[in-house]
């Protein structure tokens, strides 16, 4: 019997795998992925990316292994890696799960030209989102660009279907082909900064399934107040396991729709719902407006006079030396575990644009490069939020003010201490505002201003009113 080539991208699971279910029904299968960076254009994987992907790559082979199968890995371009397979296999069929981001469907329409050409069958499955992208459409049928009416339009679509169990048993083919080693990819750098993200982080199917459970034994039903405590466990930190697809959107919702039946749970369980909408709402976004990775999504923004010229400012940022504690305490936990808490990418953000004055591209490959969940569509939308220039962006000349956030969502200090511990020692009401501190309390505590920490690299008050003033050049455009 004739094998199927299952395409496998960004669903590295067995569960809720629609092209691997569909393959296997058909008979042998032969798993492959193809390492092919290029073509994402100016997006290929970001080191923290690239760390995770051999995590994850590791364990998607030992899961197959356990199948009676395993995954084939070729190096790209994936149009030849997918021909030399169907030659050495006599494989009559490739299927695979779609990606939406703006280099995936021209190449897969290439792909799929190609392999039709050549008399194989091909087959598309939807696994990476909860609803189909142009699914969602106003009364216009155009794209929506606030998040509120877009929600309530999916709500009142065909909900998300039962998610898939994985196959029992995967048939292999009569000869395996050839294939590379995870470790021959190069995904591992070769100093061992990422130590630290290893040790925060289980990659891989089992490792998702195993973040769900404990969020939903002990944080969904507090999710929708502890999701903005950067201190607290109250997130689900299941976005770099979505983004890889180690785990579907569509199981996450099943599980956590059926905790809204129980009383304690059901606020908790509706605002994380929401939370998957937003997910689903940059996706939809940039599906329509693939130029918003580098454009801004209100013209008027194209005038915006951002900084230009060598900026110190941008090196203390991405240090966590910028001498504003829940800044430099975010920075740091991104530069230690691959993740940031999402109030903190937005008290981040906020500085970096609106104070600094400097261009969201600059932050947005920051992230690119060292975020672990770093998805094209969730981080351009979040960075053309923050600058006020993309979707839902209103009001666009909003300001946070970093000290006022961590007093309010880090009110005794425990997250900027626990990744800034030169503040560990100061008093509650100084571990915000280091600069405030009595002469006398610096004697006392050895705290010695831009020797311990380093002072504020600009003045918040001063840098607010600039930032206003030039949203006046797009308020006037």
């Amino acid at each position: 019997m004739s094998a199927t080539i299952v395409w496998f991208r960004r669903d590295l699971r067995l569960t809720d795998n629609p092209a691997l279910t569909a393959a296997a029904a058909r008979g042998p299968v032969i798993p492959l992925f193809v390492w092919a960076p290029g073509e994402d254009g100016d997006w290929a994987p970001g080191g923290a990316q690239r760390w995770w992907l051999h995590e994850s790559l590791d364990a998607l082979s030992k899961a197959l292994a356990a199948q009676n199968s395993r995954l084939v890995i070729r190096r790209g371009p994936t149009a030849e890696a997918l021909a030399a397979v169907i030659e050495e296999t006599g494989a009559t069929a490739v299927f695979w799960n779609r990606l939406y981001e703006p280099a995936a469907p021209e190449r897969d329409r290439e792909i799929a030209s190609d392999l039709k050409e050549r008399g194989i069958e091909i087959g598309h499955s939807e696994a990476a989102l909860l609803w189909r992208p142009g699914s969602i459409l106003t009364g216009s049928d155009s794209p929506y660009r606030v998040f509120t009416p877009f929600w309530k339009a999916c709500l009142k679509a065909p909900a998300p279907g039962a998610p898939l169990p994985a196959p029992e048993d995967l048939e292999p083919p009569g000869e395996w082909p050839s294939g590379a080693t995870v470790d021959a990819l190069g995904l591992r750098p070769t100093i061992r900064w990422y130590d630290g993200i290893a040790a925060s982080w289980t990659p891989g199917e089992d490792g998702a399934h195993a973040r769900l459970a404990a969020f939903l034994d002990a944080g969904v039903g507090d999710y929708d107040t502890a999701r903005d405590l950067p201190a607290e466990d109250g997130v689900s930190r299941l976005s770099p396991y979505l983004h890889f697809g180690e785990i579907s959107a569509r199981s996450v919702w099943s599980e956590v729709s059926a905790r809204r039946s129980d009383p304690d749970l059901a606020r908790g369980a509706e605002a994380y719902l929401r939370e998957l909408g937003w997910r689903e709402f940059a996706h939809h976004v940039l599906y329509h407006f693939p130029a918003t990775v580098t454009e801004p999504l209100n013209k008027r923004f194209e005038r915006f006079p951002w900084q230009t010229g060598p900026r110190p400012a941008l090196e203390a940022w991405q240090r966590g030396r910028t001498g504003i504690p829940i800044v430099d305490a975010a920075m740091r936990q991104l530069w230690q575990t691959g993740w940031m808490h999402n109030r903190a990418r937005m008290i981040v953000a906020s500085l970096l644009v609106k104070n600094l004055g400097i261009h969201w591209h600059e932050g947005a490959r920051w992230f690119w490069d060292t975020l672990v969940d770093a998805d094209l569509a969730s981080n351009t939308m979040g960075w053309q939020w923050s600058a006020g220039c993309g979707a839902d962006a209103a009001p666009y000349f909003r300001v946070f003010n970093p000290v006022r956030q961590g007093e309010r969502f880090d009110a005794a200090g425990a997250y900027v201490r626990r990744y800034v511990p030169e503040l560990d020692e100061l008093p509650d009401g100084y571990v915000h505002e280091p600069w405030r501190l009595p002469a006398s309390d610096r004697q006392r505590l050895g705290f010695e201003p831009d020797e311990t920490y380093p002072a504020p690299i600009v003045d918040l008050k001063e840098s607010r009113q600039a930032a206003l003033d030039a949203y006046q050049t797009v308020r006037s455009a």
